[in-house]
């Protein structure tokens, strides 16, 4: 049956390109007829025929998955096939789709050459147009056309098309996402004119030692191209064409020159990106330069519409990219629909186009009949190549083709890649599966660790990229600073793609109507990966997570640090990149200070004569676009700010600035330096911050308490605090527990629980003159914590420092090290003296400046689709929490987190709608935590951001504020 043949399918036209023309189109999108069988065989007999009585089908739109829309439920795996390994046969339990379209056509349909056009059908679709089979498709997420030419009638016409959710072609798509179905892109009638430009190939090479462009064209027709900007009228097609001067496409000055190709018949507008992809010297380069790719991943996926996703959901993902500093794209692992490459042309973005294919789980037995090397096989891999490459040839933005994703290697794939190569030379290669670099043309590895990374980059081989690293799911990803610095430091390391873009979470409803993200599991899979799905930089609603503003800091396109005071008048130099990072040698950019950083900075004196480096990290643009500002604080509160004059800085260069003589401050000062957009853009309007740096140059006092009696706290008999100024609390109490993230429980948690770390049992030793001793340890276990709670205070404040050492052998980091305790309910308003706005930690904080903040108890909690560790507030002086008629405040260097559930209720949740608001306000005050990491996949958590037990303190001070 056609079902398991493995063939790429029959009848349909040759691959081409995806264009518009001025021939006539009839979009078929809409709502069109539509019945689930559960098996081909119980499927009705006859849909192809115009009699056929679909009045009992429902209605069901195109394009959409019909999962999506109760038929059928999603189901999600990542490696595993949810059917047996038995290739090309699929189960007889296979749902199937039938759709019926009534469509009418004007006579002037009939009288030329006309093809029906599928942009997405999952996973195998036969096709019949007025009773008379066109063929069947497979490879989903490529295009197919028939040619309709003579089936085409007057008025009336009847389009039916059976969709089978598993095939042979299923085997060659086990990508990680949900398994969906039916025809989720356009549907589109095409009208081919004889004589008219059936299909085309434009070459617009630039030289960037010349400046000059040069086009051209291959194509079939008798064609002539325009380029009216450019002086280039009705040129014949079938030579070179000379541009003359032009300015180069690039990510950051995305330039298009409007045109068009036109026969005596038809007329196809073009967009015309000048650039030239080479690997030199190691290295990969555009228009003769080495670029650093900072890049995602991104599946297509929407909450409600699957992978049907709308235009304008594609626009706001690449706005969210570019806003932050997002520079290049891989479409994991499939072509995107064909207008998402358009906008990449338009906006600005490198992409990495990946073919429809992954074999991953032939994992499971061992690569045993993997297709890759199977020679019955190729026509298939061929077939999903020339399809993508075919489509998409013609898009600036693409600078490398990809074979797939995960399918081992063979010879199938190389097969593809040199069929690429042949109809393609000006982009190379990639795909991460041919580890020896056959016949590749860049080294691409997945989650390889930073020290790995190093090593990679001390050769002087072809080019790096880390087509996959720092997953993104849920709390993190960690150390993507140490990854940065990597990239700087080794020409060879050209950067790679975050995993991924989006969580993939499907929204749901409870039974009593409130809204969460549904993930694997919760459509009663029998077998599935859980949570594996949601692993993105951005919710399901497009919501950009706390990792995708850290990665917006370390993506900035300039560096902006302290210059050594004094120094020469502005002037511009190398920023020495990629072989070293623009801050001083063996040393952090000062806004990588860790948390609990020692409050040291310029003395007031010595703000006269303050000098800024400024960077430009930028491949190829200058700082035109953008201009800078300066911000004088004093503990949050503006003392001043104006504008700061940058000198022009090339790509790759760097200027020390000297700033206006600031005022004198008397506490804790930070000077900020931001470089905003000077005027709108396509991505951003006028405003949208750049970049930005912070220098410290007024140090924070610290006011010793006297001692005196605790009259503001009230204590239980075994020192308990019970009250502060009459507000009731709970605790503080020795705490190491935080819910877990799901890069701890890759790491870490199954240990941290096995130890007991989650119910720790606290035993009083003595209670004496304002002195708590405990000891604090998991039951079970030998090893705990000696904890002093040392009480000092009078009738305006309490101070109390806790004295922590470790007793015994701890056998692994600490999820926390600090106190909890818990303010009624009603205190749910918080301000803050510290780094912020966002949540923050030991390896993920690049984006958190210091300043004074303001949130509810609800603002600071970020909504991970999975509940887990979150809002964390680091490097915090003082916090304040109100109800309105009372404050609060809570003075020391602390980190800070307040919600209304504790960590374990965090920890038992499975989905938002989980947790319940208790009467209490739970609060954190921490020394520290350990890090993120990256565990789902990739390296854990780096030994320096690493939370180990040993001798630890902290003073707290709190104060009831009137």
């Amino acid at each position: 049956m056609y079902i398991d043949d493995v063939s790429p399918g029959y009848g349909a036209q040759p691959a081409r390109s995806a264009f518009t023309s001025d021939a006539l189109t009839l979009g078929l999108n809409g709502e069109w007829r539509f019945h689930l069988s559960p098996s081909p065989v119980l499927a009705p007999d006859g849909i192809e025929q115009a009699a056929f009585d679909d009045s009992a089908w429902v209605s069901l739109p195109v394009p959409s998955n019909w999962q999506m829309h109760g038929h059928g439920k999603p189901a999600y795996t990542n490696v595993r096939y949810p059917f047996p390994v038995d290739p090309p046969h699929v189960p007889s339990d296979n749902p199937t789709g039938d759709y019926r379209l009534a469509f009418d056509l004007t006579p002037e349909w009939l009288s030329q050459p006309v093809v029906l056009r599928f942009d997405g059908v999952d996973s195998c679709g036969r096709v019949w147009l007025n009773g008379e089979e066109l063929g069947v498709t497979r490879g989903s997420r490529l295009p197919v056309e028939f040619d309709v030419s003579g089936l085409l009638q007057e008025g009336r016409n009847v389009l039916a098309v059976r969709v089978h959710q598993w095939s042979s072609g299923s085997y060659l798509e086990d990508q990680d996402m949900w398994w969906l179905s039916g025809i989720f892109r356009d549907v589109t009638l095409l009208a081919r004119p004889v004589g008219g430009i059936n299909d085309y190939f434009l070459h617009a090479d630039y030289d960037h030692l010349t400046g000059h462009g040069r086009i051209r064209v291959e194509t079939e027709a008798t064609a002539w191209l325009s380029v009216p900007e450019l002086g280039i009228l009705r040129a014949p097609a079938d030579s070179p064409i000379d541009a003359g001067v032009v300015e180069p496409w690039t990510a950051e000055a995305p330039r298009l020159y409007e045109g068009y190709l036109a026969s005596d018949t038809e007329r196809v507008p073009v967009r015309i990106g000048f650039r030239t992809v080479t690997i030199e010297d190691g290295q990969l380069k555009v228009n003769g330069r080495r670029i650093l790719l900072k890049g995602v991943n991104r599946h297509e996926h929407h909450p409600v519409h699957g992978r049907a996703v709308p235009l304008e959901t594609a626009r706001a993902d690449i706005l969210l990219m570019k806003q932050h500093n997002i520079n290049a794209v891989r479409t994991s692992h499939y072509p995107p629909h064909p207008a998402f490459l358009d906008l990449c042309d338009e906006y600005g973005l490198w992409v990495i186009d990946e073919c429809d294919l992954e074999t991953h789980g032939f994992t499971e037995v061992g690569w045993n009949r993997n297709p890759s090397g199977a020679p019955e096989w190729r026509d298939a891999y061929l077939d999903r190549m020339t399809r993508m490459v075919e489509r998409d040839k013609n898009h600036p933005s693409i600078i490398m083709w990809s074979l797939g994703n995960e399918a081992h290697t063979g010879s199938n794939l190389a097969a593809t890649a040199a069929w690429a190569r042949t109809r393609d030379p000006g982009r190379p290669i990639h795909y991460e599966g041919d580890a020896a670099c056959e016949y590749v043309d860049v080294y691409s590895r997945m989650y390889a660790s930073h020290s790995e990374v190093d090593e990679i980059g001390r050769t002087t081989e072809i080019p790096f990229i880390l087509c996959e690293y720092a997953h993104a799911m849920g709390n993190g990803p960690g150390g993507l600073l140490e990854y940065r610095e990597l990239f700087e430091k080794y020409p060879r390391c050209q950067g790679g793609f975050i995993w991924e873009w989006i969580d993939h979470g499907i929204t749901q409803l409870t039974p009593d109507g409130r809204e969460f993200f549904a993930y694997g599991g919760d459509f009663g899979e029998e077998l599935h990966d859980g949570s594996f799905i949601v692993d993105g930089l951005v919710f399901p609603d497009r919501t950009p997570s706390p990792g995708l503003t850290e990665l917006a800091k370390i993506f900035e396109p300039l560096r902006i640090t302290a210059a050594p005071q004094p120094g020469p008048t502005p002037t511009a130099s190398p920023a020495n990149r990629p072989q070293t990072s623009p801050h001083p040698p063996g040393g952090r950019p000062w806004s990588s200070l860790s948390v609990g950083v020692a409050r040291e900075g310029i003395s007031a004196g010595a703000v006269d004569n303050l000098r800024v480096r400024v960077a430009n990290l930028f491949d190829f643009a200058g700082l035109d676009l953008l201009k800078f500002e300066w911000n004088l604080e004093q503990e949050g509160v503006e003392v001043a700010s104006g504008p700061l004059d940058v000198p022009a800085i090339e790509a790759g260069q760097e200027a020390t600035v000297q700033l206006p003589d600031l005022p004198e401050t008397t506490r804790e000062s930070w000077l900020t330096v931001t470089a905003s957009l000077a005027k709108d853009t396509s991505w951003a309007p006028a405003g949208h911050t750049v970049a930005w740096g912070q220098i410290q140059v007024q140090a924070g006092t610290n006011t010793q308490q006297q001692p005196g009696d605790l009259t503001l706290g009230e204590f239980d008999h075994e020192g308990t605090l019970r009250s502060i100024a009459g507000i009731p609390v709970q605790g503080p109490k020795l705490d190491l527990w935080r819910a877990p993230t799901e890069n701890d429980r890759y790491s870490d948690e199954p240990r941290w629980r096995e130890l007991g770390l989650h119910r720790l049992q606290h035993r009083i030793i003595s209670v004496h003159n304002g002195v708590v001793h405990s000891r604090v340890a998991p039951a079970a276990q030998d090893f705990g914590m000696d904890v002093k709670y040392h009480w000092t205070g009078n009738d305006k404040t309490l101070t109390l420092t806790v004295d922590i050492e470790p007793e015994g052998d701890w056998p692994c980091p600490l999820p926390r090290l600090g106190l909890r305790m818990a303010l009624p309910g009603t205190f749910d308003r918080v301000e803050w003296f510290g780094r912020g706005p966002g949540e923050a930690y030991a390896d993920s904080h690049q984006a958190a400046r210091v300043g004074r903040f303001k949130a509810t108890v609800d603002e600071l909690q970020t909504p991970y689709v999975v509940p887990q560790e979150n809002g964390n507030r680091v490097d915090v002086r003082w916090a304040t929490l109100t109800d309105g008629d009372r404050t609060l405040r809570i003075e020391g260097g602390f980190d800070f987190a307040a919600r209304r559930w504790t960590s374990e209720d965090l920890d038992a949740a499975k989905h938002t709608t989980d947790l319940t608001p208790s009467d209490w306000i739970h609060l954190n005050l921490d020394i520290a935590q350990n890090g993120l990491g990256t565990a789902t996949c990739g390296p854990g958590v780096l030994p320096q951001h690493q939370l180990h037990a040993q001798k630890a303190s902290i003073t707290l001070t709190f104060r009831a504020v009137s």
